[in-house]
């Protein structure tokens, strides 16, 4: 297991949302996919499509809900980055999994780490992923490129986390796990 730190949420920023009690969150997993190489460790991500009805362009893991057929939330992610960018579960050793990330949308993500044992051509699924992109690991490690950053939603000022990455905007729930991870690995 990775060295867990709290579970995270995209209300982190904001103490004054009031969440229901005994609301049902839709559980899903994320794969945080690492190539080691010569040249360094990278983390891939996705450019979801621009004609998606929900999240469109927006970056992401590679990931979604968990289906009925899936045994577990680890699964579910390798079949999900699969599906999204042509990763071969075989081609994946699975590090473990990162505490849990509620979002806004109502799903309860669990991040997966996980390292790929051998170079990969990324295959974005069409309709679903535009764009398949490595970032450095070490970018993402670097707690002092996070930021704050803040906008108007449902009539109310929210805040979350950014880490931009060249002409990439990485925001939301996709920063705030990676910035869990760099938490997680601050005292490596």
């Amino acid at each position: 297991m990775v060295n867990p730190t709290a579970a995270s949420s995209d209300f982190d920023l904001n103490p004054d949302v009031v969440l229901p009690p005994g609301r049902k969150l839709r559980p899903a997993g994320v794969l945080v996919p690492i190539l080691c190489s010569d040249r360094g460790a990278v983390v891939y991500l996705t450019k979801r499509s621009s004609a998606l009805k929900h999240h469109p362009g927006q970056i992401a893991f590679p990931g979604g809900k968990q289906d009925s057929g899936d045994a577990d939330i680890t699964q579910t992610a390798l079949r999900e980055a699969s599906e999204e960018i042509g990763l071969d579960p075989s081609n994946v050793n699975v590090l473990g999994q990162m505490s849990p990330h509620e979002t806004v949308t109502g799903f309860i993500v669990t991040p997966v780490l996980a390292q790929i044992r051998t170079p990969f051509t990324p295959v974005p699924e069409r309709g679903e992923v535009d764009e398949v992109f490595a970032v450095p690991l070490e970018h993402v490690l670097d707690s002092s490129r996070y930021l704050i950053q803040s906008r108007y939603w449902r009539g109310s000022r929210r805040h979350y986390y950014t880490v931009p990455y060249g002409p990439y905007y990485i925001w939301g729930a996709t920063a705030r796990m990676l910035r869990t991870l760099s938490e997680s690995a601050a005292p490596l």
